[in-house]
C-alpha cells in the first residue's frame, strides 16, 4: 500500500506550527536527548524529523515495541483457531517444563501473559542468564496466582514469541510481513535480535525505523482496517488497545499507571501507547485521531519519559483546531518548522553554571583551553584495577578532541566535540556514538557519549587533572553491556611527556 504517511502542513491537520515549536522547544529546555519526532494527524503527516546522527533509514533499537508485534501475531493465530486465549500456554511447551510443573504455573493462559498478568514478578531468564529463556519461564518457582495482579514480564513477551514461531514455523517477525506488514509499507531491513539460544528477542529485540513505529501506531489507531481492508481481526485489536489490567502500585511512573491491555499501556486522554525503553514511544489518541511517535534515550533522565509526554499533551493538545493569528504568520511559522526539522542535530553538553575561580563561562574558558594545553598528549598510567585500563591521554583541537586509552591490551580512542556531537564507531563493540565534552571546571572534563545501534544507552566520564595526576569516574547507563566503563581509577602522567 502506497503512500500511507503523506506529509502536510500542520495546520491542514488542525495544528498551528507554533505549537510544534513549542513542543520542540521544550524538549530542548529539558534537555532530552531525542533521536526523532514525527507527528500524524487525520492520516497527514505533519512533522517528521530526526536528531543526527539519525536518520530516517535508522534502524532503531525499539526495546519493547517488540511486545506489540507478539501480540498482533498471537491475535491473528487465535483468529485462524490454530490458538484459544484460554488455552494453558505450558500446554505448547512440554519440552521447556519439568515434570513436576507447578500448579500456578500449568494454570498461566495466553490471556495471561498478553495482559502482564502471569504468577512471575519479574523477568524470569535475568535470574540465571545461563539458563534457556524458555525453560526459565516454566522453571522459576512463582510468586503469585496468575491472573491477578499486574507485574510487568518480559519472559511473558519473550515465551509469546517463541509460541508464534513454533506454530508458524517462521521468525515472528517474517509472519507478520507476510500477513500484514509488507502491506502497510514496513521498512525491508528491519529484525528482530536473536538471544544465544537462537530464538527471536520477542521482549525487547526490535530494530526498526521511525516510520515503521508511525505504521505499527496507525494499524492499532485503525484497528486493522487500513484503506477499507481489514488487515487485522478488529475485535481482538480493540479488545488489545484498551485498558485491562490496572497497575497502579506496580507503575513506575505516572505514564506507566494508567493502565494494560494486550502488550500495549493505556495511557492519559483516553489513548494507548506502543512503548520501549527509553523514550521509544507510539502514542495513540483515538479521540483526537493523532499518532505521536519519538525515538530517544531518556535512561538516566528523572521522569524522562514523561518529560515527553507532558510537553507534547501541554503544548500540541490544547493547540489542536485552534486558528492562528493570520495565514500569512502560520505559513512563516510553518517554513520556520520545515527548515527546523531538516535540521535537528543531538544536543553538545552546555555549560549551565559559572566557574568558581574564575567566574567565567564554560564557554570561554574553553576558549582559553590552560588545562587543554597543559595535558595535551601526555600520558597517564592508571594504577592496576580490574577493568582492564592501563593508560589515557588525549589530543586536542580548537574545538575538539579525542581520549586515547587501553582497555585489556587494546588501544583505543572515542573522538568528541566541544561544541558539537562527534560520530565515530565505539571501540571493541563496534557500535555507532556520537560524544561530546565540556569543561566544568579549569581542570575537570566531562565526556558524554551516546550509543546508538543495537544498544542504546551512554557512557559518562569525569576526568578530574591535578599538578601530575588525573582521577577518573566512569558511569554507563545502559542495560546489558559496557560494564567495564563503571568505577573509579588514578593515574600519573609520565614525567618525560612534554606537552605543546
Amino acid at each position: 500500500m502506497q503512500n500511507l504517511l503523506i506529509p502536510a502542513a500542520p495546520i491542514d491537520a488542525g495544528i498551528p506550527a507554533d505549537a510544534i515549536h513549542r513542543f520542540l522547544d521544550r524538549l530542548e529546555k529539558y534537555q532530552v536527548p531525542m533521536h526523532s519526532i514525527l507527528l500524524l494527524r487525520h492520516d497527514k503527516l505533519v512533522a517528521e524529523g530526526y536528531y543526527t546522527p539519525c536518520s530516517a533509514d535508522s534502524l532503531h533499537r525499539l526495546f519493547s515495541v517488540c511486545k506489540t508485534l507478539n501480540a498482533i501475531a498471537i491475535g491473528i493465530l487465535a483468529a485462524d483457531g490454530k490458538i484459544r486465549l484460554s488455552d494453558s500456554i505450558a500446554a505448547y511447551f512440554p519440552d521447556k517444563c519439568p515434570e513436576q510443573l507447578h500448579p500456578w504455573i500449568e494454570a498461566m493462559t495466553i490471556r495471561d501473559l498478553l495482559m502482564m498478568r502471569t504468577c512471575h514478578a519479574s523477568t524470569t531468564y535475568k535470574y540465571d542468564i545461563k539458563k534457556e529463556w524458555v525453560e526459565s519461564f516454566f522453571t522459576t518457582p512463582p510468586s503469585h496466582k496468575p491472573g491477578t495482579v499486574f507485574h510487568y514480564d518480559t519472559s511473558a513477551a519473550h515465551v509469546l514469541c517463541v509460541l508464534v514461531e513454533r506454530l508458524t514455523g517462521k521468525p515472528m517477525l517474517d509472519f507478520l510481513r507476510s500477513r500484514v506488514l509488507d502491506e502497510i509499507g514496513w521498512s525491508k531491513s528491519s529484525y528482530v535480535l536473536k538471544n544465544d539460544f537462537g530464538d527471536s528477542q520477542g521482549g525487547s529485540g526490535l530494530m526498526a525505523t521511525s516510520r515503521d513505529l508511525l505504521l505499527l501506531g496507525y494499524l492499532l489507531l485503525k484497528k486493522g482496517n487500513i484503506g477499507g481492508k481489514m488487515l487485522l481481526p478488529e475485535e481482538f485489536i480493540q479488545e488489545m488497545t484498551s485498558n485491562l489490567t490496572p497497575n497502579t502500585l506496580t507503575g513506575g511512573v505516572i505514564s506507566e499507571r494508567q493502565g494494560y491491555g494486550y502488550q500495549v499501556w493505556h495511557t492519559c486522554h483516553d489513548g494507548f501507547v506502543c512503548y520501549g525503553m527509553g523514550g521509544q514511544l507510539a502514542l495513540c489518541l483515538p479521540k483526537q485521531d493523532m499518532i505521536m511517535v519519538t525515538t530517544a534515550d531518556t535512561q538516566g533522565l528523572n521522569g524522562g519519559n514523561d518529560l515527553i509526554y507532558n510537553s507534547f499533551y501541554e503544548e500540541i493538545l490544547p493547540a489542536l483546531d485552534t486558528h492562528p493569528c493570520d495565514e500569512k504568520s502560520e505559513t512563516e511559522s510553518a517554513d520556520r518548522l520545515s527548515k527546523r526539522l531538516a535540521s535537528l542535530s543531538l544536543a553538545p553538553l552546555k555549560q549551565h553554571c559559572r566557574l568558581s575561580s574564575h567566574s567565567i563561562t564554560g564557554a570561554s574558558f574553553l576558549e582559553t583551553g590552560v588545562c587543554a594545553k597543559k595535558i595535551n598528549q601526555k600520558t597517564a598510567r592508571l594504577t592496576a584495577n580490574s577493568q582492564g585500563f592501563s593508560d589515557i591521554s588525549f589530543s586536542f583541537t580548537e574545538d575538539a578532541g579525542t581520549l586515547h586509552y587501553t582497555l585489556r591490551g587494546e588501544a583505543c580512542s572515542i573522538s568528541f566535540g566541544l561544541h558539537s556531537c562527534v560520530t565515530g564507531i565505539f571501540p571493541i563493540y563496534n557500535m555507532c556514538y556520537a560524544s561530546s565534552g565540556i569543561w566544568l571546571s579549569e581542570n575537570t572534563l566531562y565526556l558524554k557519549t551516546h550509543i546508538i545501534d543495537t544498544f542504546v544507552g551512554s557512557i559518562h566520564m569525569e576526568f578530574v587533572f591535578g599538578e601530575n595526576d588525573v582521577t577518573v569516574f566512569m558511569k554507563k547507563i545502559e542495560e546489558t553491556q559496557f560494564n567495564e566503563y563503571a568505577g573509579h581509577f588514578y593515574g600519573v602522567f609520565d614525567s618525560s611527556d612534554s606537552s605543546d
